[in-house]
């Protein structure tokens, strides 16, 4: 009984359909996972922070493409072990390929649009952009889609065809402006005089903050309540939210400091027991 279980076992095991699956399966799975780790490895060997992040954006799309390639590759070969004529699908091939032509146009300018987001280096994964009103970091770069997540760790996602909407606001340097209010019965020579050498030369000094960089440009409104101060500095790519928390850190310690008042809404409250008792 045991020995022709086994032998219905090796006779299922060993016919053509079983093993060559099992055989095409292993294989291209080691080849993608051997080339997935070859691609990756090349991101360590970049040079700089940019080069890296270019590196690894490539690497993304080539992953994507592999993918599908091994997908089809598994596909044609599966069905070929179990019979199925390959010649007469591929004579058909062309009539399929208008069709889905056709009905996939949206799918095909994502995928032209996307290798033409690489070659033209519009973006790469760790780049913050701007996409309408949702700002974050390109996490995600692929055929059909792109991936941004916000500081709010929201994620976005467009599809290739419209990234031409997309600014990238981490190709250079950034311009940070930071507007702060100060209250109307400060004296306005006394507050500039504690921006210009007080605040200012603090800013210089975070690390991501190019060398001498920040600049007073004045007075940039009279509001209702308040007088608003206007100041501007450079900083490397990707740190500007860090940068301008550390720099509102720093105006809040220096206006502090020189008591100067920073004004802020106030309610004043009338005790009517107090009131009548005056009366």
């Amino acid at each position: 009984m045991i020995k022709k279980i086994f032998e219905g076992l090796l006779e299922f095991v060993t016919k053509k359909e079983i093993y060559g699956t099992i055989i095409i399966l292993a294989v291209n799975y080691f080849l993608y996972h051997t080339i997935c780790i070859i691609l990756e490895s090349r991101i360590e060997k970049s040079k700089n922070d940019f080069e890296r992040k270019k590196r690894k954006t490539i690497v993304s799309l080539i992953e994507n493409i592999l993918k599908y390639l091994i997908i089809i590759i598994i596909a044609v070969s599966l069905l070929s072990i179990y019979g199925v004529n390959i010649t007469s699908m591929v004579a058909g091939l062309g009539i399929t390929a208008t069709i889905l032509g056709l009905a996939l146009q949206d799918t095909l300018k994502d995928i032209i649009n996307g290798i033409s987001i690489m070659m033209e280096n519009y973006f790469v994964v760790g780049d913050i952009v701007r996409y309408n009103n949702f700002t974050g970091e390109v996490i995600e770069f692929g055929l059909k889609s792109t991936k941004i997540k916000n500081h709010a760790g929201e994620t976005l996602m467009i599809s290739n065809r419209n990234i031409y909407e997309i600014v990238n606001i981490s190709q250079n340097n950034q311009n940070v402006q930071i507007e702060f209010s100060i209250a109307y019965e400060e004296d306005v020579d006394r507050v500039e005089s504690v921006i210009t050498k007080s605040i200012l030369p603090k800013i210089n000094k975070i690390p991501s903050v190019k060398d001498d960089s920040s600049l007073f440009l004045g007075v940039n409104a009279l509001d209702e309540s308040c007088v608003k101060y206007l100041i501007q500095y450079h900083c490397n790519r990707d740190s500007q939210w860090r940068t301008k928390r550390e720099a509102l850190r720093i105006i809040k310690k220096e206006l502090d400091k020189n008591k100067i008042k920073i004004p802020y809404p106030q309610l004043e409250v009338h005790n009517e027991t107090k009131i009548r008792s005056k009366r």
